[in-house]
């Protein structure tokens, strides 16, 4: 059974550090029902992995997604395709096209996310 740091280690390559809930999760997961980890996780990289598409385009969609949902969350997705090699216009656009079905919100919270990881360069 692979240990926290082996599930952490999936998010860190994506994301460049594991978030925190996913981290409690984790930690609960492999103390209580560890195959049910297991299989979440499985099913978390089958469905966020397509064979066919790229890791960028698939954490754009998931970035846009969150956004219109104004979830904090957006904001892990964003890193992640910043770091498969998204620009920040393809960013601004993915937040543009969340904005055509949530309003400012979403638009807002993207700008927010942008600027921020972009000022961390």
């Amino acid at each position: 059974m692979p240990s926290q740091e082996d599930y952490e280690a999936i998010y860190k390559d994506l994301i460049g550090f594991t978030p925190p809930r996913i981290h409690e999760r984790i930690k609960l997961g492999l103390e209580v029902d560890p195959e049910l980890l297991d299989l979440v996780e499985k099913i978390r990289e089958k469905a966020m992995y397509p064979e066919c598409l790229d890791i960028k385009t698939a954490q754009l969609i998931l970035f846009g997604l969150l956004l219109s949902h104004v979830a904090p969350a957006s904001e892990f997705h964003a890193r992640a395709a910043k770091r498969a090699g998204a620009s920040k216009e393809e960013l601004h656009a993915t937040a543009a096209l969340a904005f055509l079905f949530r309003g400012l919100p979403a638009f807002n919270l993207g700008a927010e996310i942008i600027n921020k990881i972009h000022a961390e360069d």
